[in-house]
C-alpha cells in the first residue's frame, strides 16, 4: 500500500462559508469519540494512536491537519495529536497545516512552529491577486479578512514552507498564466498547487456556483502548456499527478482533490476521523479502512 499523506480531520467549526465548500454538499455524521466520549477516553486515545501508527507503518510520511472546518479553531485538539505523534516509535516528521489563513496571527504561527512542529503551511486562496475577492468567495467575516501579502510575509518570517493552494476560480480567466507565477514568487511561495473544484453531481447550491465561477477549460489548457513548456519534471506523486519545478517553484495540478478516482493500488491520503477510524474517501463512509 502506497499512501501519500495522512489527513487529520480536526473537529472544528469554520468562520468562512465558502461558496464552493465541499463540506456543505454532503451531510456528514461521524461521532466525535476522541473528544466527547469521556467515559472511554483512554480507550479512544489508544485507538487514535493505533491509527496513527498504522499509517506510519504503511510508509506514510506526511501528516496534514485539515478537516471540514478551520483546523486552527481547535488548537487543543491539534496539540493533542502532535503529542500522540511524538509517542510513536517513528513519529511523522513532515507535519502540514491546510488553512484559509483566518486567525493565523503571530501567536498562532509561533505555536505551530514551536509546539505542534508544523513545517509547511498550505494556504488556500480563491484569488491570489485580491484580498477582497478572496474574502468574497470564501465569505470570510470582515474582522477575519485575510491580508494575503502580510500573512505570506509572516509565514516566511517564521521560515515555514509556504504552499499556495489555489482554488481556480473565474478570477484567473482574464489574467496571464505568467502573472500567476510572478505573483506566487512575489508572495514568497515555495510550492503551488492548482486545484480543480469538486462537483458532487447533485446540483447543490455549491455545484451551481462552481459551474458559474470555475476557471475556463481554455485556461486550464494554457496552464498545462505553461507548466510542461517551462517546467522540469521532478517525480510522479503516488496518486498520479506529476510534480514540476517551474521558476524555482514546486508545482502540482490537483484535478482530483477529493480522491474520487478509484481502482488504484496507491492511496492519495488516509483520513483519520474524530471517531478514531481511518477512511480513504472524504465523501464515502464505505471507504472505511481500519
Amino acid at each position: 500500500m502506497v499512501i501519500q499523506s495522512l489527513s487529520i480531520a480536526v473537529p472544528a467549526g469554520c468562520p468562512n462559508k465558502c461558496k464552493f465548500c465541499v463540506a456543505q454538499m454532503h451531510e456528514e455524521v461521524y461521532c466525535n469519540q476522541i473528544e466527547k466520549n469521556l467515559r472511554f477516553r483512554d480507550l479512544y486515545k489508544r485507538d487514535y494512536y493505533d491509527r496513527l501508527a498504522f499509517a506510519r507503518d504503511n510508509g506514510c510520511n506526511s501528516l496534514m491537519f485539515t478537516g471540514n472546518g478551520e483546523a486552527l479553531m481547535n488548537k487543543r485538539f491539534m496539540e493533542e495529536v502532535a503529542d500522540l505523534n511524538e509517542r510513536l516509535d517513528k513519529p511523522f516528521r513532515n507535519l502540514e497545516l491546510q488553512t484559509s489563513g483566518v486567525t493565523l496571527d503571530d501567536e498562532a504561527l509561533r505555536w505551530l512552529r514551536n509546539t505542534v512542529k508544523v513545517s509547511t503551511i498550505s494556504l488556500s486562496l480563491s484569488s491570489i491577486f485580491s484580498d477582497d475577492v478572496n474574502q468574497s468567495y470564501n465569505q470570510t467575516p470582515d474582522k477575519l479578512k485575510v491580508n494575503i501579502e502580510k500573512l505570506c510575509a509572516e509565514i516566511k518570517r517564521y521560515d515555514f514552507n509556504l504552499r499556495l493552494s489555489l482554488n481556480m476560480t473565474d478570477e484567473y480567466n482574464h489574467v496571464s498564466i505568467d502573472s500567476i507565477f510572478e505573483r506566487a514568487k512575489a508572495l514568497g511561495a515555495d510550492q503551488v498547487t492548482f486545484r480543480r473544484f469538486y462537483l458532487s453531481g447533485s446540483y447543490t447550491e455549491q455545484d451551481l456556483w462552481i459551474v458559474d465561477h470555475q476557471m475556463l477549460e481554455t485556461q486550464w489548457i494554457e496552464l498545462d502548456r505553461y507548466i510542461k513548456g517551462r517546467g522540469r519534471k521532478l517525480e510522479r506523486l503516488p496518486f498520479g499527478a506529476m510534480r514540476y519545478s517551474v521558476n524555482e517553484l514546486s508545482v502540482v495540478v490537483d484535478d482530483d482533490c477529493m480522491s474520487t478516482e478509484g481502482g488504484k493500488d496507491e492511496i492519495k491520503y488516509l483520513i483519520l476521523r474524530p471517531n478514531c477510524k481511518l477512511y480513504t474517501q472524504w465523501d464515502d463512509k464505505g471507504s472505511l479502512l481500519f
